[in-house]
Parts: structure tokens; sequence; C-alpha cells
């Protein structure tokens, strides 16, 4: 029993550091080059050099090509008319004379409307029956 515990408590206490040779110390210099179109990436000519080369595309005074031709979509692209229009339907929701049933004076624009409606509707019978009469 008492062996055994001693086994125990040996593989329970840190092992001693294996002696290593001595080790590599980092490169005194990194350079990091953008290559652009065929460029090739240069050779390193000391040991203690490292070159990181990365290409960059074409050209560096071009847009890349996942960049250009595309639509634009905010709000300054937009013609000015455009967005008073879009503001003033999002805001006559509620205003008299709309036909909505939101706000207080929506409703009376049902009204106008229908006789809107109606009053064009007489306008193209009364068209439609001066073109067929007329010989």
């Amino acid at each position: 029993m008492i062996s055994s515990l001693l086994f125990a408590a040996l593989m329970a206490s840190p092992a001693p550091a294996q002696v290593r040779g001595p080790q590599d110390e980092p490169p005194k210099r990194v350079r990091s080059i953008l290559l652009y179109g065929d460029e090739q990436c240069p050779k390193t000519e000391d040991p203690d050099e490292i070159v990181v080369c990365a290409n960059a595309g074409e050209s560096p005074y071009r847009i890349p090509k996942r960049f250009r031709d595309q639509p634009k979509e905010d709000a300054g692209s937009n013609a000015w008319t455009n967005r008073v229009e879009a503001v003033e339907q999002f805001n006559r929701a509620g205003l008299p004379n709309s036909c909505s049933p939101v706000g207080t004076g929506g409703q009376t624009g049902c009204t106008r409307a229908a006789i809107r409606q109606w009053y064009q509707e007489r306008l193209d019978a009364k068209a439609k029956a001066a073109r067929t009469t007329t010989p």
C-alpha cells in the first residue's frame, strides 16, 4: 500500500525540464511588399530577413474590379424631388383628405376619392358615347 502511494506521488510531481539546445532568435528584419500585375517577389539576401509578398491587384492606381460599376443606392444618389415625394407620401397618411385609417382627417379623403372616380367614369362614358354616335 505504501509503495503504491509513493509511486502515485512520484507520478504526480512535475517532471524535470528537458535540456534543449540554443533557441533560434526571431529574424531581425521583416519586409512586407505589395505586388501589382505580374511583379515577382524579391529574394532575400540576408539570412536574418524575411520577405512577405502579397498580390494587390492590377495596379495601385485602379479601383479593384469587385468595386467598379456598382449602382449607388444611397440617399445621395437619388434626385432631390424623388426624396421629397417619398417623404411627402409617407407623411401624407395622417393628413386630412388622405383616405387613411390613420390620423384625424383621413376619412375625408375617401369620399373625395370616390367622387373623383365617379366623375372620371362619367367623363369616360360621355367620351365613349360621343365616339360611337359620330359618323
